[in-house]
């Protein structure tokens, strides 16, 4: 059985990776925004890698039955509106991005396990998103000319660099202006 602790600490983590990114991250760190112990993340968490490998699984896990949710909508604007809602938020949070694009941009300074982890995410998303636009070509909701793969990784990209630049910038627009045009991309 997980405990509280343990999920605060995924929680604190996933926060601070996604905001400070994970090499400014120490358990001194998280102990400090729970008000616990060094020694209680230590105890849930043998190591940085490990509870890194934690956080990611769980992220992808959560994402992962958010699209499940989807699978039974027949619109495929529907289900790609619902892919946008995370990504949308995002925009909106002030400096939070994306888990696996912050630990992305840290990608030669993250373990092994770690890395293996997100790129296995961003193959899923792109994958998931060719599947939702070959469809949604099929059923004439959506009109584009271009290979779902190469659309899905176009949109997944794209998506990705528009809330590092809102973190960068601050200008919210970054991701609203992505989107609309992608929607359009799409469309035809």
């Amino acid at each position: 059985m997980v405990s509280g602790t343990h999920e605060r600490i995924l929680d604190v983590m996933q926060l601070l990776i996604q905001t400070r990114g994970y090499s400014a991250i120490s358990y001194q760190s998280i102990a400090d925004e729970l008000g616990i112990r060094k020694a209680s993340v230590h105890y849930h968490f043998a190591t940085k890698e490990v509870l890194g490998i934690a956080v990611v699984e769980r992220y992808r896990e959560q994402i992962n039955e958010m699209l499940e949710s989807m699978a039974d909508e027949n619109d495929a604007w529907v289900r790609l509106d619902g892919y946008l809602v995370p990504f949308l938020t995002f925009g909106e949070s002030g400096d939070r991005i994306c888990l696996c694009g912050a630990l992305a941009g840290e990608s030669l300074a993250l373990p092994d396990a770690q890395r293996e982890l997100v790129a296995e995410f961003f193959d899923e998303h792109q994958e998931w998103l060719a599947r939702l636009l070959s469809s949604g070509r099929k059923t004439t909701h959506f009109s584009f000319k271009s290979s779902p793969r190469q659309l899905a990784r176009l949109t997944f990209s794209a998506l990705q660099g528009a809330l590092i630049v809102k973190r960068a910038t601050g200008d919210a627009g970054q991701i609203t202006d992505v989107v609309a045009e992608l929607k359009s991309r799409i469309r035809g």
